[in-house]
């Protein structure tokens, strides 16, 4: 359980609609390296971490990364309200508005739904955490991919630090990896599970 603080993380103000950046920004949200999917994987790999200080980091990270999806639901919002149908045809943000009008709703840069296979929860803290390293990695990436198409001001500066957001989840989680292997035989890294198996001697 947590309380909730009724702000954004980081303040979403954009003055000028733009649908066609909506339309790749909503990845973000609800595409295979999005928000949705981050926050999902860690709160749920959370359950299975045998190790109480790594388990918060899941618990943090997870958390904020909540904070990221509605940051991205701000961003997506303010980019398509108040559009006419004018403006909606010729960015070609027609498909979407059909079934959505312009409801936030997730999915990714080419109209793929979100789907629970774009994130991982095997329950083994070593695999976890490297499917985590992995995905914050595919994450900044997709924020460089958007900073390089975004030039107004006012959508680059929350997508940047969003990026910035992602370089420090990868250092926690590969703090959180070592933690991991100081608890295991070191000669044994990757022969048992410490979530699930018992270490013989």
């Amino acid at each position: 359980m947590w309380n909730y603080e009724k702000r954004l993380e980081y303040k979403v103000n954009i003055k000028k609609c733009d649908p066609m950046l909506a339309k790749v920004i909503i990845t973000q949200y609800g595409g295979p390296n999005g928000e949705l999917g981050a926050s999902m994987r860690y709160l749920s790999q959370r359950f299975a971490m045998p190790y109480k200080e790594v388990c918060g980091v899941l618990t943090d990270v997870g958390t904020e990364e909540l904070a990221h999806l509605e940051m991205v639901c701000s961003i997506v919002h303010q980019l398509t309200r108040d559009l006419t149908p004018e403006q909606i045809q010729a960015a070609g943000f027609d498909q979407y508005y059909v079934d959505h009008t312009t409801g936030v709703w997730p999915q990714a840069a080419s109209g793929e739904p979100f789907k629970a296979d774009f994130f991982q929860s095997v329950g083994d803290p070593i695999t976890d955490l490297n499917e985590d390293l992995a995905a914050e990695q595919k994450a900044r990436t997709t924020y460089d991919n958007l900073l390089r198409l975004i030039k107004d001001p006012d959508v680059r500066d929350p997508i940047a630090f969003l990026r910035e957001r992602e370089i420090v989840h990868y250092q926690r989680f590969g703090e959180a990896l070592r933690r991991v292997q100081d608890h295991l035989d070191s000669k044994n890294f990757y022969a048992f599970n410490p979530a699930f198996d018992c270490k013989t001697k």
